[in-house]
């Protein structure tokens, strides 16, 4: 199970940000049809502050903050996905 959170105030960058997860979790549905997860846009300024990032758009994936202050590539975001998943236990 994933557990993703795009962290952002609403902007454009933010929705590309969400726009280029769904994209990515659409390509690991392709390889893992069982796949789950789940993707929440943080708009709430104090719980961005949660995770200490300095700049948004922000990704987090099972609670680890990913990348913040850019919008990252499908690829990228794919890389990070793979990388939880072999994380689970």
């Amino acid at each position: 199970m994933l557990n993703i959170k795009v962290l952002g105030a609403g902007c454009e960058a933010c929705d590309w940000v969400e726009q280029q997860t769904v994209a990515a979790l659409e390509r690991l549905a392709e390889e893992d049809p069982s796949l789950e997860a789940t993707i929440q846009h943080v708009q709430d300024y104090g719980e961005i502050m949660k995770y200490s990032v300095m700049f948004t758009p922000a990704l987090v994936v099972n609670e680890k903050v990913v990348c913040a202050g850019r919008i990252p590539t499908v690829d990228e975001i794919v890389g990070w996905l793979r990388e939880a998943l072999d994380g689970r236990a």
